[in-house]
Order: structure tokens, then sequence, then C-alpha cells
């Protein structure tokens, strides 16, 4: 079971405060946890009424709209997080107890711990979207704040609110601000880079070269996007500035240069190149520049993927006879093999805590997988269609993927159980995904 110890009143951080209270002296229920198995984990239930307008001005149709939408977008928030459930609305319950509107102890009856109330004003034609948490077992206020943006930003300050009551009541930073950026097939043939929010909404074109744009990689800090492109006829590396998308080549050695994966300071990459006739692991700086060559085998090496200190790589390498994920000590190149089942295991993820590392298995289709890094606990996330590219959450308790399930390929997202797995995009030609880094 969750723990159920208590605590006292958390730090929490905001963009935009305007007020930001609690009470002291009362205690909430600390929600936190390390996510290792679901039948020893019971999420939290959580109810989030309708916005209520309090203003004094005439509102339009489309504020209405926008205030509804800022419930259910916050439901479906905080119902992402496998820590939270989402307790609806029942206008049976509701009919049954001859109640017109839900009392602390009607949402007690529902099975809710705690209950977010909402509230809007549109001053100087912006959005204020306030706030207040309420536990249904004390029956009081516990947090509360109010923020205010401009209307065509409403969606993110949602997310803002999110990732508040997520921190208030765990004690960890949300990922409701993130965004994932992947490629997308284009009528034209080209293959182009986009960038979305965490839920796939507010989709923004990266890259418009015409050409085949693949395996984007973020830095360190969000704010650069590396990529594989054949914009010049061969395969190189390239990064993208997200603050105005100007694009500056960063390799171009013969072959192939392709695979990047950041090293967690930023300061370098691990990516592969085929410069002396196979395909390797090597070492390079943000501009380019060969540090070290990492791997010197006759096989193919590719899809690295470093772990959180930085100093092992985890890549896929044939060197046995099929495609297996090893890991490497980057300093002293001790080599261990992680994947011994199946003849076909690629393209690892190493998460963010540290401890998994997910990667496609191929069974008889292509299957997302997890495994700790000691070789244990290997499990099956998915089952229908042919599923890759899994990418952590910043948090290490998400995946997205892409799978062609429903026909064409389009992007997921499951929890670290492979449960609760949504779709997020959609048109088809859909791949490649890769999840930011924390957003302020």
């Amino acid at each position: 079971m969750k723990s159920c110890r208590r605590i006292l009143l958390l730090f929490f951080v905001l963009i935009l405060p305007l007020t930001a209270m609690t009470q002291e002296g009362i205690s909430v229920r600390d929600v936190r946890g390390r996510l290792t198995e679901k039948v020893s984990f019971e999420p939290t239930r959580i109810a989030v009424e309708e916005a209520r307008y309090i203003g004094i001005e005439y509102i339009t149709a489309a504020d209405s709209v926008i205030m509804k939408n800022c419930g259910i977008i916050l439901q479906n928030d905080l119902d992402f997080s496998p820590f939270f459930e989402n307790v609806p609305l029942d206008t049976f319950f509701m009919r049954h107890m001859e109640i017109e509107t839900m009392t602390m102890l009607a949402w007690t009856r529902l099975g809710a711990s705690y209950v977010v109330k909402l509230e809007v004003e549109y001053p100087q034609n912006k959005i204020r979207l306030g706030y207040r948490l309420f536990s249904t077992e004390s029956g009081k206020e516990i947090n509360k704040n109010r923020m205010e943006t401009e209307k065509k930003f409403y969606r993110t300050l949602v997310h803002q609110i999110a990732n508040d009551i997520y921190k208030f009541l765990t004690g960890d930073e949300g990922v409701y601000r993130t965004r994932i950026v992947y490629s997308k097939d284009l009528d034209n043939g080209a293959q182009e880079l986009y960038i979305a929010d965490y839920d796939g909404q507010n989709e923004r074109q990266l890259t418009n070269n015409g050409s085949i744009n693949l395996l984007p990689r973020f830095t360190p800090d969000g704010e650069y996007v590396y990529f594989t492109s054949y914009m010049d006829g061969e395969p190189r590396i390239y990064m993208l500035n997200l603050n105005d998308n100007h694009i500056d080549k960063i390799t171009d050695y013969p072959g192939l240069n392709t695979a990047v994966s950041v090293a967690p300071d930023g300061k370098s990459f691990a990516c592969v190149l085929s410069k002396d006739g196979n395909s390797e692991l090597y070492l390079l700086d943000r501009k380019g520049k060969i540090i070290k060559r990492l791997s010197y085998s006759w096989a193919i090496e590719t899809a690295p993927t470093w772990s959180p200190d930085g100093k092992e790589l985890a890549f896929t390498s044939d060197r046995t006879g099929s495609p297996q994920i090893y890991i490497m000590d980057i300093e002293f190149f001790d080599l261990k093999r992680l994947t011994f089942s199946g003849n076909y295991n690629d393209s690892p993820c190493w998460s963010p805590r540290g401890d998994r590392i997910a990667f496609v298995t191929r069974d008889r289709n292509f299957k997302i997988c997890i495994i700790d890094v000691t070789g244990r606990n290997f499990r099956i996330l998915t089952e229908i269609g042919d599923n890759e590219n899994p990418s952590f959450s910043p948090d290490g308790n998400h995946i997205v993927f892409s799978s062609n399930r429903l026909g064409s390929k389009e992007l997921y997202t499951m929890d670290l159980f492979g449960h609760n797995q949504r779709k997020i995009t959609i048109g088809g030609g859909n791949t490649n995904p890769a999840w930011s880094p924390y957003k302020n």
C-alpha cells in the first residue's frame, strides 16, 4: 500500500504567483512513493469540480468553453499520474442524495481524498485561474493559488496548476509542462520534426527542409534538439535551437553520422559514426569534435543511451549474432551483456531514475519491454501491434513510444507498468519520440 506518512506543508514553486497560501498546522497525506509493484500501490483518488466564474463582467461563449476545458484538462493531467485517480461527478449519486451541488461529504462518499475547486476571471481580456485544494478527511482547504496569463495560453496555465498540486501532494516535480519532440511523415515524402505538449496538444513544426529528419534528442537544459538529417544528402548530425528554429550542422564525417545521446551534463554526446568503415560508438563534444572512440568491434554498434550519472552507456550490438543490449563503463570500457532472452533487442532508453532500461524486443511483433539494470525483472509492457522508440519522461514514471496498433503509426504514452496507455497524436506517420526535461 502507498505510504501513509503524514507531512506538514511542502515547499512549492509557481511561475506567476498572485497568491500562495497554505494553512499551517493542517497535515496532508503524503502520497510520495517509489513505483515498484503495481499490486502494492493504490492511487489517491482526487476530484476536480467544474470551473466557476467569479468575475462581474460579461463573458463570451468562447470564454465559457475555455472555462469548461480548464476543468477537463486538470482532470486529465492529474489522472495521468500513476499516483492519482480521477473521481468523476456521478449524477445518479446526486439524484439519489437529492443534492444539486457536491459537498465534501458527498465527495467523500464517492471515495475522493482531495477535491479541487477552480475559479476563473478574465481581467483585461486575460485569464486568471485560481484553485483551492481541499482534504475531504478534514473538510478544510489545504492549499490554494491563482495564476494569470494570456487567454491563448490557458492550457499551459492549467498544466502549471497541475504541477502545483502534484508538487504539494507528492513533493516531486510534475511533468505537465514537459514536451515531446518527434518525426512526422508528410505527403511530400519528407519526414519533419514536430514538438507538442506532453499530452499531444499545441503541436508545432520545427523543421521544413523537405528531407528525412529523425532521432531527435533534447539537451539537458531543454533549449536545443540534436537530430539526424539527410538534408545535405548523407546522414549528418544537426542541432536545432528551439527558441528560433535555427539549425547548425554539428558533424560531417564520412559515412553514417547518427543516433545522438546527449550526456547528462550537456557537455558532450555519444553517437554512431562509420567513418572507419564500421558502425562504432564515439564520444564528441558539443561542437562535433571527437573526444574518443568508445567501441572497437566488427559488429554493428548503435543506439547509445546514457546512465543518469554519466558513467555508463547502454547500447545495441549484434556481436553475438543478434541485436542485444549491452552496458559499457565509458572510462574503463568494462562491458556487460544485459539481455539474453530472444534474438532481437534494440532501442534502449535508460530511466532518469537509473534503475531500469526500456527497449524493444521482437517476438511475433515489436514490443516495448523494461528490465532492471541488473538484468532482472524483465517485463513486457505492450502487446498489440508493432511498438517502437521508447523514451522516458523526466520523472521516470512514464514512457512515450510509437505504435501502429490502430493502423497508422501514432505516439502513445503509458505508465511504468504499461497501464493507462493513451494515444496523443493523430494523422499517422508519427515516430521517433523523445521526452523533454522538466520545464519551468
